[in-house]
């Protein structure tokens, strides 16, 4: 998935793409995230935040990563595209 010359601009550009292509195949990922929340909040039987969701989605695919001797791209993606999406709702929420 990531360029042959596996530079950061290529694992950059391909991020790019993917959270792209999932936007456009899901919606907004904040919305994604809100609905998992209230998803799991009924199942957990506590408030769990969007924010919540996306650090527990990302400890996941680190877990699958190390699974994999941390060779395994797509999870790096992953971890990558759920912080960028962590990032923008935190400063969303920082900024309102």
């Amino acid at each position: 998935m990531i360029n042959e010359n596996n530079t950061f601009k290529g694992f950059l550009e391909s991020l790019g793409h993917i959270l792209h292509d999932r936007n456009n195949s899901y919606g907004p990922p904040e919305k994604s995230l809100k609905n998992i929340a209230d998803r799991w909040s009924v199942t957990l039987e506590r408030v769990i935040s969007p924010e919540q969701v996306a650090a527990c989605l990302i400890d996941l695919k680190i877990a699958r990563l190390q699974a994999n001797d941390f060779k395994h791209q797509d999870s790096m993606l992953d971890i990558a595209g759920y912080a960028a999406v962590l990032s923008k709702i935190t400063s969303r929420n920082n900024c309102g």
